[in-house]
């Protein structure tokens, strides 16, 4: 009779059940339909609405530039009527003596903020300009020269360079008794315009009113039509057709696609000669922020699914219970995980104070690296103050006061380089992006050994020099550049104390890279694999930290370079540091 019963009220289970799936699983469907319809719907609404708000910006950003670009062709529209009217161009023009006319043009170029100006007589020849290298060059031939002969008024010409690029130049005749005795050139620098819009926009181009391409961001577009710089994109592979597909859902149509990457097109018309602005802007922050939503909608979904999963499996377990007992094994093992969880618990607990002991050591040992590391850097400029100072005193006791007012001007610069290197030295602990700009590394080596002249003439050690006559830029930091110089030279003269006859050469060369080669005549290093890590000296105590050499490579290392060191040939120890060249292509990039 019992088990009658039991199996009575097993079916009576079973019957239960049943409809119990079934609309569990209508609900899982309702659901799921929900969340892709709200899905769509909020993609299409937020699609429209932050792509409307983007290309607002975009059109705002156009009126922007072209008010800037015309701004600048105006404000050199008038600097040749000017000077053409200038009595000392002129004057030289009529006594064919141009001194002083080179020297003329440069004290203007730098008001006026042009390019370069330059003079020619009336047979098209150069004879002054603000780049002396230019003087003597024929333009008869060339459209600026015989236009601005014929006309009466400026004439604006675009000349395409040899090198690439453009070339935009006002010109104008000047007239003295009735003839013309010269023109006066004005290059107008709009090539500042392609990397200030770099930094801000995704693409720009200028077109002219024949739709030449004149201006843009990217150097490869200039000189042909938009319909043929847009072509020439990199053949797309199969993942960048696959991302394409699954990345333009969020976007309606793309107006075009540069490198692969949907953007739309604005164009505007700039009221100069027929030319027009056009930017590219991409859809990546309309993604982004669309995307931003829709994640949160479906994590809300799927939060809803999960517990509706886990409400139908606790439903599955109590009637489990029902059916079944619990049996001695399952207590003691559930005893036995209790236990492991105590247990886990408590070593989680230890592993909380472990870790806060751990940051607490690595914030102490980040406070004594900083210390010793402005112990280090403040040690030069202390010691040059003190010799400074010397020499100041001895001065004013001489009634020499001039001198030594000298002196205290370079206390003073020494007061703000220490002040310089402190700012600087909390970026080892904590590092901040900095705004590099193009340095000239004989400027900074110039610097260097200016800060390290005491010691220099102290130990009356052979400094040979070998430099490039062009100037060799990076783009770094000036002051950190010169703190590694500074730590070079430091190491060199230390490494030549005990020799005899001390010598360092300094050897700077520009190819592929730029490396500046610091070499002296010392005993050579004998750990060259410990040399870069910190604290790691030879000196005395009281001499050095060890940390010169280490924060030197870090600074390196930053700025997208390396420093090296190894044992000459013939004795001596060789730091070679090695930093990207600032050329036109790694301008453009930049």
């Amino acid at each position: 009779m019992v088990m009658s019963e039991h199996q009575s009220g097993a079916g009576s289970g079973a019957r239960r059940s049943a409809p119990l799936s079934v609309r569990v699983r209508v609900a899982l469907v309702v659901l799921l339909l929900a969340a892709v319809g709200t899905v769509w719907v909020t993609n299409r609404l937020l699609t429209d609405r932050f792509t409307e708000t983007t290309r607002n910006r975009a059109e705002l950003r156009l009126a922007l530039y072209s008010g800037n670009l015309v701004s600048e062709l105006r404000r050199n529209a008038i600097v040749p009527q000017l000077l053409a009217r200038d009595p000392a161009l002129i004057g030289a023009l009529n006594s064919q003596d141009y001194t002083q006319s080179s020297q003329r043009l440069i004290s203007f170029v730098d008001e006026i903020g042009a390019a370069s100006l330059m003079l020619l007589d009336s047979d098209g020849r150069t004879v002054a300009a603000t780049n002396r290298a230019r003087l003597g060059e024929n333009h008869r031939a060339t459209p600026y020269f015989v236009d601005a002969l014929r006309a009466n008024s400026t004439v604006f010409s675009v000349i395409e360079r040899e090198a690439g690029g453009y070339q935009f130049v006002y010109s104008r005749r000047m007239e003295s008794v009735g003839s013309t005795v010269g023109v006066i050139l004005v290059e107008v620098d709009l090539a500042k315009f392609e990397q200030a819009w770099k930094g801000i926009s995704d693409a720009v181009m200028v077109t002219n009113s024949e739709g030449m391409i004149i201006l843009a961001t990217e150097p490869r577009w200039r000189g042909l039509t938009p319909e043929a710089a847009l072509e020439r994109q990199p053949a797309d592979g199969a993942i960048e057709r696959a991302i394409r597909a699954t990345a333009d859902w969020t976007v309606q149509e793309a107006d075009a696609y540069l490198k692969g990457e949907a953007v739309m097109r604005i164009d505007g018309r700039i009221p100069f000669r027929g030319w027009t602005l056009t930017t590219f802007t991409t859809y990546a922050s309309v993604r982004e922020r669309v995307n931003a939503v829709l994640a949160l909608e479906i994590m809300v979904f799927a939060i809803l699914a999960a517990l509706a999963f886990y409400a139908l499996s606790r439903k599955t377990a109590v009637r489990m219970a029902l059916f079944q007992r619990e049996s001695v094994e399952l207590r003691k093992l559930n005893a036995r995980l209790q236990r492991e969880i105590s247990e886990r618990e408590r070593v989680q607990k230890n592993l909380a104070v472990a870790e806060q002991s751990l940051a607490q050591s690595s914030k102490l040992a980040a406070l004594g690296e900083m210390s010793a590391a402005v112990s280090h850097e403040l040690n030069q400029p202390l010691a040059a103050m003190k010799t400074y100072l010397a020499g100041a005193r001895l001065l004013l006791r001489r009634n020499r006061p001039d001198e030594a007012l000298s002196a205290f001007h370079r206390i003073d610069d020494l007061i703000e380089r220490m002040g310089a290197i402190t700012k600087q030295l909390k970026s080892y602990a904590r590092k901040g992006q900095e705004a590099f700009s193009p340095v000239d590394l004989a400027e900074a080596l110039a610097s260097a050994l200016s800060m390290m002249e005491p010691q220099l003439k102290s130990r009356r050690v052979k400094i040979t020099k070998i430099l490039p006559d062009d100037p060799v830029r990076v783009m770094g930091d000036r002051m950190r550049i010169e703190q590694v110089l500074v730590n070079l030279l430091r190491n060199a003269l230390d490494a030549t104390k005990s020799v005899d006859d001390p010598q360092v050469e300094i050897i700077l060369a520009a190819g592929e890279t730029a490396t500046l080669s610091v070499r002296d005549n010392g005993h050579g290093i004998q750990d060259l694999d410990s040399l870069f890590e910190p604290f790691y000296t030879t000196k005395q105590p009281g001499d050095g930290v060890g940390l010169g050499l280490a924060i030197s490579s870090g600074i390196v290392s930053d700025l997208g370079g390396r420093l090296t060191a190894r044992n000459g040939e013939e004795g001596g120890a060789v730091f070679e540091m090695q930093l990207p060249v600032l050329n036109a292509g790694t301008a453009a990039a930049e």
